[in-house]
């Protein structure tokens, strides 16, 4: 029997009136879920960030447009997988302030959710993800946007960047941004805090996982610098 053939009898996660980011909450639940089981959720755009992190958590998906607003996507498990990415799971701090959009409009959340889709899921990219990540934090620092550079370089982390290249990109946030700026800008952020705990937990001999589970619990969502508000 196809998986399909039995998605009648899964569960069903309604969350277009969710309130806040129901994301980690709904990733506990499905991590519980039992091989041979599934899930379905119901939302207002296609949830797209959602499809690598049940992925990774090794669910397989089929989505449908139910309605204008409306898609229903049933997750069903085939494995238990191993995570990809240091600290477990799937890549941190997923882009949640998606969600603000469907505030506005539902048919805008789900173009800014395709537009995502493109930018960071691209078949065969040219530039890898620690790079783009990396490139994605300069490019917050430039606009002044230290909450964004902040999760960048957390996921970056996740993805594998070293302590060597985070001193070669700090220097050269020096060179473009000059003295002055990196003093009273990128010296009292969330963002260099969190480069600098990185350093010191290296220095010490502590583990990729180690550090990534402090810089969540320090420079992750609970840090109303760097949270995104749903």
């Amino acid at each position: 029997m196809n998986w399909s053939d039995k998605k009648s009898g899964f569960e069903v996660i309604d969350v277009r009136k969710a309130v806040g980011n129901f994301l980690p909450g709904f990733l506990r639940k499905a991590a519980s879920i039992n091989s041979g089981e599934g899930i379905c959720v119901v939302q207002s755009f296609e949830p797209v960030p959602l499809y690598s992190a049940m992925s990774d958590l090794g669910f397989q998906h089929e989505t449908e447009k139910a309605g204008e607003t409306e898609y229903r996507v049933y997750f069903y498990r085939t494995e238990v997988k191993e995570p990809e990415y240091a600290g477990g799971g799937d890549m941190p701090l997923k882009p949640t302030a998606i969600l603000n959009f469907k505030s506005i409009d539902d048919k805008l959340a789900d173009i800014v959710v395709n537009f995502w889709d493109l930018v960071w899921n691209g078949e065969e990219p040219a530039i890898d993800m620690k790079t783009r990540l990396l490139l994605s934090l300069a490019n917050g620092v430039g606009a002044g946007r230290f909450r964004q550079a902040t999760r960048e370089l957390v996921k970056a982390w996740s993805a594998g960047v070293t302590v060597a290249e985070l001193d070669e990109l700090f220097t050269l946030l020096v060179w473009n941004g000059g003295i002055g700026t990196f003093a009273s800008e990128i010296g009292p952020s969330p963002l260099f805090g969190a480069y600098r705990m990185i350093k010191s937990m290296d220095s010490a001999g502590k583990s990729r996982n180690d550090i990534m589970a402090e810089l969540l619990e320090k420079f992750g969502n609970r840090n109303p610098e760097v949270k995104v508000n749903q």
